[in-house]
């Protein structure tokens, strides 16, 4: 049985079962447009694409992964400009908003998401402490990329913060979607 997202308590935990919920229900959206998606994770390390990939047949609709965790991997995978991560930081919105279009550039899907934060334990500051994620989603429309970003602040242990960010970010493209 599928819930309302909209109805979910934002400040929980989601569960197995909602994470693999919200994956199935972007799976559906996807396959319905005959849309394939690409994921540039940070922080979650790749979670975001092995929950798609959890689902058999989702090779009709997941295009790729790429966990670019060092800046060099920003930079040589996805062609994050080093000026934006020296300005920036890897936790911004600039970033995020690279790693996605990144992501659309050196794939085929039509649609990515992007995730960079701070899981923790330690590594936060007052300006960005542990908890802070920036999350962006892209699409490619008439010869350009359309893309949206959004921080949050996460409460939690590091799997914690890892588990709400790849919620959050297929939570979020099934909103875009319409689903």
């Amino acid at each position: 049985m599928k819930s309302d997202l909209s109805q979910r308590n934002s400040n929980s935990i989601p569960d197995d079962l909602e994470l693999e919920d919200v994956t199935m229900r972007v799976a559906e959206a996807m396959l319905t447009h005959g849309h394939r998606l690409a994921t540039a994770e940070s922080c979650t390390g790749g979670w975001v694409a092995k929950l798609c990939t959890d689902l058999a047949g989702s090779s009709a609709w997941f295009e790729r992964g790429f966990v670019t965790y060092s800046n060099a991997a920003k930079v040589e995978m996805l062609g994050v400009p080093e000026a934006t991560l020296t300005a920036n930081g890897a936790v911004s919105e600039e970033t995020v908003r690279a790693m996605a279009i990144g992501a659309l550039a050196h794939s085929t899907a039509d649609y990515a998401m992007a995730i960079s934060g701070i899981a923790g334990p330690s590594g936060g500051s007052a300006e960005k402490p542990v908890g802070t994620v920036w999350l962006a989603w892209a699409r490619s429309e008439e010869g350009r990329h359309v893309v949206v970003a959004r921080r949050e602040q996460f409460s939690g242990d590091r799997d914690e913060v890892r588990r709400q960010a790849a919620w959050t970010a297929l939570a979020g493209l099934l909103a875009w979607l319409g689903g």
